[in-house]
């Protein structure tokens, strides 16, 4: 197992297990763990197809660690020019070409929310619940949380969401799109490494499209995003692995699909 400062890694075959490890701190994000983040994703192992991202301990990230944050009294500039190293962390990941699947259990909180909506695929376990209560600590999101989360769950319902102080359980959580699957307590890592097993069998190509183009493309107007996809597929289909995928499925040895 490598160590990163607050990260720990462990590779598992293709797979790199990532595990924010701070639990005395609820693995609250100080500067040193931004860091950490993104200079990870940035130049992550060559062997690494997939990586799980995941929290140690009962919970998966409570946010900003607002601790450092009182003890530093930052400046309004000071202050944006660390949100603006969150921005690049979060960005390293969702479009660095890496899938990541999110394990999540117990507090997916402000900072620790947008943390995990720049995951690909996320995993709530029962435990795991979802809040942005900036507005209770008098501040305001700064990790990016106004684009992804307001993104998945409608700006509308990010304002009420913070305004009303409302806290989201794993089935709640479901509904809106924050994770994708929930599973029983304690299942979320096993269940998050298993769909990041089987991803890592996918073309690496077909990967790196998905991850990379959908979220862009989906930023694009219409005419923009449609000649996007047709040059993203293009590429895509003169990538090595696509005769192999095609003669599976020509010839019947390709795994059926089912509900």
């Amino acid at each position: 197992m490598a160590d990163h400062g607050a990260l720990q890694v462990e590779m598992r075959g293709a797979v790199a297990l990532v595990t924010v490890s701070r639990p005395e701190r609820r693995n609250a994000i100080d500067e040193a763990t931004v860091e950490a983040i993104g200079a990870f994703f940035q130049k992550p192992p060559k062997e690494a197809k997939v990586a799980v991202l995941t929290g140690a301990g009962p919970h998966f990230c409570a946010g900003l660690d607002l601790e450092e944050h009182a003890r530093l009294k930052r400046t309004p500039v000071e202050f944006m020019r660390m949100c603006q190293r969150w921005h690049w962390a979060f960005d390293q990941m969702q479009f660095g070409g890496l899938p990541i699947v999110a394990a999540l259990q117990g507090a997916v909180v402000g900072g620790g929310l947008e943390l995990a909506a720049a995951c690909h695929s996320r995993v709530a376990d029962a435990t795991t619940f979802f809040a942005l209560p900036e507005g209770q600590r008098a501040i305001f999101t700064g990790g990016g949380a106004t684009v992804r989360v307001g993104r998945i769950i409608g700006p509308g319902r990010m304002v009420d969401m913070m305004l009303a102080a409302r806290t989201y359980g794993a089935e709640r959580g479901l509904a809106l799109g924050l994770c994708h699957e929930v599973v029983p307590a304690g299942q979320a890592l096993e269940r998050a490494l298993a769909i990041a097993e089987a991803a890592t069998h996918h073309a690496p190509l077909s990967n790196y499209a998905m991850v990379t183009a959908i979220s862009r493309i989906n930023d694009m107007s219409t005419t923009d995003g449609l000649f996007a996809e047709s040059l993203m597929a293009g590429i895509v289909q003169s990538g090595p692995e696509v005769a192999a995928g095609l003669a599976e499925f020509l010839e019947k040895r390709a795994k059926r699909l089912e509900s």
